[in-house]
């Protein structure tokens, strides 16, 4: 198979091929190696090849059997390989055994050859982790492909494979998405198990991937929306499957939408305002009802509330592994800029961790109350295109300001609980991606995914690829 055939078709469309048998489960990887091979030099997207374990893989079966695949460095464990969620403190640790994610990956078919860069511990929305080096944009190698799964788009983006696992605790799925052209969703709170694991982030961070089409991210959902004995909090397996969903019409929906940003002091880019603006007018000739709206709640003491969670969750994290293995942090195990985070944690009190697990979830009863009147919320991904490499750190002052000029609007809805995707209807006049978010109440991704495929026939982006 020649690459630009590969790259014609989608996961759904690869697994096709190979059910029909006209093309095999090594081919496939064949091609997926050899293009990693030509544009990883270049990107830094892929940080670990594992194609040794995938060719000596069983041949698998299910929905998506022989596409190849990656895992982010974070969150998915494959028994026997590092999982070094891009910090020196793991850059050794060997999960013993595959995560239920990764098992529900096996189960579907897909073949694993990879892990992707990821910035430490996935606190940063840009992918410069000093353990696995800057990951790149395939749109402008300059800029940012985002994070945290910035790997897993930019390998999507760059065409090593159609689809990419990915997860998101402050706009980790959607911001990368985002940067690199693609389809990008972030499933409720509860859809996706983290066993044998606990919740990320007092529950704000969950599993998914970064996809070209919408209907491989209804497939992969589909797989891996299993709940696991003893999880904390899940979602029931849904009536009918997300798959069917992406090709049902929507209706008529209420969308309200907001073309300003979320964070208090902070100003869309006037190309992003307008994008918003002019996806409302799609909508609306789609067929929906559209007005402006703002959604309530006090987004400042969300993301102070969930700082603190932060904070603590990475100190408990550290913690948990220097015990483990018996010995304290050494200087240079962690970043700068995680030190700092974790020396903070250290120093939250755990009436301070329980308050701001309060006012979380506070924010979420606020936020739900719009979805009483509205279907969905449509406003920006982002503030502004994929940022240039460095920018968010070069000016250690002014980071806070810079990181929420930049992700105003994504966090929301991981302290909401609520389901958003970022949907790649809009370019800048300087030929970089915007995103478009939606947002739903908890547990209608149905609807999301019916809205999706919706929006991808009318304004289609599947064909519009990066320039690397």
């Amino acid at each position: 198979m020649r690459f630009d055939e590969y790259r014609s078709h989608d996961a759904v469309g690869l697994a096709a091929l190979v059910a029909k048998k006209e093309v095999t489960p090594g081919e496939l990887l064949d091609v997926a190696v050899a293009r990693m091979a030509e544009v990883n030099p270049k990107i830094n997207a892929v940080t670990r090849d594992m194609t040794d374990l995938a060719r000596g893989a069983p041949a698998g079966s299910g929905p998506l059997a022989g596409v190849p695949y990656l895992l982010k460095d974070l969150g998915a464990a494959y028994g026997g390989v590092p999982t070094t969620y891009g910090s020196k403190l793991f850059a050794q640790v060997v999960p013993a055994a595959d995560s239920a994610m990764t098992r529900l990956y096996k189960a579907a078919g897909l073949n694993i050859f990879g892990k992707t860069n990821t910035p430490e511990f996935g606190i940063w929305p840009v992918t410069e982790p000093h353990l696995l080096g800057v990951c790149r944009n395939p749109w402008d190698l300059d800029r940012t492909p985002g994070g945290s799964s910035g790997g897993a788009s930019s390998a999507v983006s760059a065409g090593i494979v159609p689809a990419a696992h990915a997860s998101d605790g402050g706009g980790s799925i959607r911001i990368p998405a985002a940067c690199c052209g693609l389809f990008g969703m972030k499933p409720s709170r509860g859809r996706v198990s983290f066993a044998p694991g606990g919740e990320g982030w007092a529950g704000a961070s969950i599993q998914h991937a970064v996809t070209r089409s919408v209907r491989d991210s209804a497939v992969l959902l589909d797989a891996v929306c299993a709940p696991q004995p003893g999880d904390p909090y899940f979602l029931s397996v849904p009536e009918r499957p997300f798959a069917e969903e992406a090709g049902r019409d929507p209706g008529k929906l209420r969308i309200a939408f907001f073309d300003e940003a979320l964070t208090v002091g902070s100003v869309l880019d006037p190309e992003v305002a307008e994008a918003v603006r002019e996806t409302a007018k799609l909508c609306e000739g789609l067929g929906h009802h559209v007005a402006w709206a703002k959604l309530p709640g006090d987004h400042s003491a969300m993301q102070a509330a969930a700082r603190t969670i932060l904070w603590a969750s990475v100190a408990a994290n550290i913690e948990a592994e220097c015990e483990r293995r018996g010995r304290p942090l050494a200087e240079g195990e962690i970043e700068p800029a995680t030190y700092d985070i974790y020396r903070r944690g250290k120093e939250t009190a755990a009436p301070a961790y329980v308050r701001a697990v309060q006012a979380v979830h506070a924010y979420g009863r606020a936020a739900a109350s719009l979805f009483g009147t509205y279907d969905v919320l449509l406003l920006a991904t982002l503030g502004r295109p994929a940022i240039p490499i460095g920018h968010l750190f070069e000016k250690p002052e002014e980071t806070v300001q810079r990181l929420f000029s930049y992700m105003p609007n994504t966090q929301a809805f991981n302290n909401s609980g609520q389901p958003a995707m970022t949907v790649p209807l809009a370019w800048s006049s300087g030929g970089l991606p915007i995103g478009l978010q939606f947002a739903a109440r908890t547990g209608e991704e149905a609807l999301l995914f019916r809205l999706a495929g919706q929006l991808e026939q009318a304004k289609p982006w599947f064909d519009r690829v990066a320039p690397l």
